[in-house]
Order: structure tokens, then sequence, then C-alpha cells
């Protein structure tokens, strides 16, 4: 036996060596950034917002839209296909897990079969035509994972559930900050929509005083014929907010999956107060509360764990099998002991020349692993992006509230003076009227901005991750 190991000895050592001449070295680990840069905008100071909870949108305190975004969560389309996902990832691991390790196999088989006259041994000489094979036995197998390939492959498919949980949680980020967004810009529309038709009664009320001047003599036709376009005009708006506010039961509906019928009835409500400034550590953080930056570093260690186990390729797989069973060519012998079959050792396989397929298969790993680090890279900048413009844009409003603020003030002196006039007998009622108004547009111009600090304020909750937190640090290097 010495003998025998000894003649092969030589040639299994050259082939060894020819082999690992080809081995990779052990790629570094990928380089990603720690932080999120939050371009043009000023660092928080003490006074700094908070981060956004798990159910940020309670805080508006609006039961309405507590219903509706429960309604969404029950049967929202999107996150059913984000669940699929989740559970076809965990299948996988489930699989990946089941292919490493020992595996037993129990195998039966039983035959029938007629020799021929012409085969290699003739009937006549066996005395019989016919027999039956029968085979029972029981299999057993184990690979060494001494290189950690499997492991690698089962780690690589448990970062995807990773990433696929946390897309679970950028898809329910999504679907509830669009449900936000569009029941607060109904609610605008409501607000806007009373104020709209005040001013159309104002200016009916002038188009009605101009009419009968008109038709005294006392002014020309085109005064009523101006009267009557900013009529016209006022109508025009009235009927684009009750159009938008219908479009928007739409897709509220849309949203959460039901017909625009089946949603609940929404009465007016004020709009809420909201405060848009940035947390503090909003720089350093972000990486662990947004789920989309979360779900591309799993994708990143997923790859990572591809490229190891595309490296474990080179080196040889070691393996022991063992079977054990009966076989007889009659049923009636099959459970004699002599009908015992066993069978046991190890095999050997190190690839030596392929064709390049697993240094190709090596190199594909490896880009995958740069496409998925370059996404990481694009996930941090749009992260960045989109903060900073939020951010940005609630400063921006808070400005233009103020202004507006001193443009109501303007216009409400110039109708309480108007209002004096006419009351004085100065003038009829058109100017106060007029200037009336001219009130109720400046206070529809707050509710616009006041509508859109909160959808600013909705998109900065949704762009910090919407009380998204990582149960644990993805960066396994």
């Amino acid at each position: 036996m010495i003998r025998f190991l000894s003649r092969f000895a030589a040639p299994l050592c050259v082939a060894l060596l020819a082999g690992c001449a080809g081995w990779p070295s052990p790629p570094p680990a990928p380089a990603l950034r720690e932080d999120v840069p939050l371009a043009g905008v000023e660092r928080p100071g003490p006074g700094a917002g908070n981060w956004p909870d798990a159910q940020w949108w309670k805080q508006y305190r609006d039961p309405q839209l507590d219903a509706l975004i429960a309604l969404s969560l029950r049967g929202a389309p999107t996150l059913v296909t984000a669940q699929t996902r989740f559970n076809s990832a965990l299948q996988n691991v489930r699989a990946a897990s089941a292919a490493s390790g020992a595996r037993v196999d129990a195998s039966g088989t039983w035959t029938r079969q007629r020799m021929s006259d012409s085969g290699l041994i003739p009937p006549k000489f066996l005395g019989f035509h016919w027999y039956s094979q029968a085979d029972l036995g029981l299999q057993f197998s184990y690979d060494f994972d001494w290189w950690g390939k499997q492991r690698a492959v089962v780690e690589s498919v448990v970062d995807q559930v990773h990433a696929a949980e946390a897309e679970n949680a950028t898809a329910l980020l999504t679907l509830t900050s669009a449900v936000a967004d569009t029941y607060f810009g109904w609610q605008a529309d409501q607000a806007r929509l009373a104020l709209a038709r005040e001013v159309v009664d104002r200016q009916l009320r002038v188009r009605d005083i101009d009419a009968l001047r008109v038709s005294s003599g006392i002014d020309v036709p085109d005064v009523l014929q101006q009267a009557e376009g900013n009529l016209a005009s006022s109508r025009e708006v009235v009927a684009a907010l009750e159009g938008s506010a219908q479009l928007r039961r739409v897709v509220l509906a849309a949203l959460a999956g039901v017909s625009p019928q089946a949603l609940p009835d929404l009465k007016p409500a004020p709009l809420p107060r909201v405060d848009s400034r940035l947390p503090a550590n909003a720089s350093i953080d972000l990486i662990a509360r947004r789920p989309d930056i979360a779900a591309s570093r799993w994708r990143v260690e997923s790859a990572a764990r591809n490229v190891d186990a595309a490296r474990a390729d080179f080196f040889p797989d070691i393996s022991i099998k063992a079977l054990a069973g009966l076989s007889a060519i009659d049923m009636d012998k099959l459970f004699r002991a002599g009908s015992r079959v066993f069978n046991f050792g190890p095999a050997l396989h190190l690839p030596i020349f392929d064709g390049g397929l697993i240094r190709a298969r090596y190199g594909i790993s490896q880009a995958d692993l740069d496409a998925a680090v370059s996404a990481y890279n694009s996930a941090l900048v749009d992260a960045a992006r989109e903060v900073a413009t939020q951010a940005l844009t609630a400063q921006q409003i808070d400005a233009r509230r103020k202004e507006r603020r001193a443009e109501v003030d303007a216009a409400t002196a110039l109708r309480d003076s108007a209002g004096a006039r006419e009351r004085q007998g100065l003038t009829d009622a058109r100017p106060t009227l007029l200037a009336d108004a001219m009130l109720l547009q400046q206070r529809d111009g707050v509710i616009a901005l006041d509508a859109q600090a909160v959808a600013t304020d909705i998109a900065l909750k949704k762009s910090l991750g919407g009380g998204y937190l990582a149960a644990k640090p993805v960066n396994k290097h």
C-alpha cells in the first residue's frame, strides 16, 4: 500500500503545485465612505431637529391620516411585491445552507430485464432470459469547506436577505410618505377652495354692480367686460382646485389598493405646523438610517462574499463519500447478509486547466463587487442631494412665508381703508370688494406656502430614513 501511494505522490504534488501557481491573492476590502457630505447646508446647532420616529406621520396628530396609512399598509401592491422579494431571498438562504455540510440520501430500485440472444453473453449459457435487479442503500457525503467557499455562499445569500429586508423598509417609507403628501395636498386644496369660492362671490358682486352702472349709462361696457373676465378667471381657479382634490382622492385610493368609493370620508382640517430642521448628526448617522443606503451596503457585502467564494474555486476540493446497501438479482436474496455492499473513500478535485473559466468567474465576481461599490457611492450622493435639497427648500419656504405675511398685512390694511371710504360714502362697494378679493388671494398664497412646507417636511423625513435604523452595523470588514 505504501509503495502504491509513493508511486503517485510525486505526480500529485506536481499537480497541486501547478494548481497553486494560479491562486489569486486575497482581495482588499472595498473602500466605502462612512459619512454623507451635505454640501450647502449649515451644520445644525444645539437646537437642531430630531430624527423621525418609526411612525413619523403620527406627529402630525391627524386621525384621518393615521386611518389612511393603516388602510394603505394593509393592501398596498408595492408592499406585497417587496415582501415577495424578501421571501424569495429567505428561501435562497435555506437552499444555500442545505447545500453545505453533510448529506445523506436513500435510494431504492428494482428492474426487470430480458437478455438479448445476440448479446455479449447469450442466455443459453446462463440458463435464463429474464432476470431482476434490486438495490437498496444509503449514501453519505461530506465536503470539507477548508477554504470557506460554502460559508461565503451562505453569507452572501444572508446578506441578500438583509438587503431585501431594507428594501421592504424603503417600499414602506415610499408608500407612507406618498400617502401623507397626497392627503395634505387634498387638505390644502380644500382650504384654498374655500377661499377661491369667496373670491368668486366678491367678483360676482362686483360684476353685478358694474352691470347696473353700465345699463344706467354711468360706465362704458368695457368695465363690465373686464368684470366678466375677472369672474371667469376666479371660477377657473375653483374648477382647477376641485379637479385637483378629486385627483388626489384617486391617488389615495391607488396607494391603498382600493376603489375611490372605498376610501373613508375625509373632512377638511387645518394644515399642521412643521419644524423642518436637520438632526445635528445627519451627515454621519444617515448611513444607518436610510434603508436604501443600508440595502446598497448589504449588496456590497454580498458581492464581497461572492468574490471569496469565486476565489475558493482555485483551491482543491476534498470530500468523502460512503455507501451502505443491499444488492441482488433475486428479490428473495436481497435481505441476506451476503447481499451487503459497502463503499467508502475520499475524493480530491483540483482544477489545473479549464480554459480560464474559473479565472473568468473570479473576474466577474470582482466586477460585480465594483458595481455594488459604485451603486453604494451613488446612493450616498443621492442621499446627500435629497437631504440638502429638502433642508434648503424648507429654509427658502420659511423666508417666503415671512414676506407673504407682510403682503397679507398690507392687503388687510388696503381692505380696511377701502371699507372706511365706503362707510363714509366716498365710494361704492366695488373698491372694498376688490380689496377683499385681493386679501383672499394673499391668504391663498399663505396656504399654498404652508402646503409646500408640509410637503417639504414629509420629503425631509423620507430623505432622513423615516425612522428606519439598521439593527446592527453592516460593515463586516
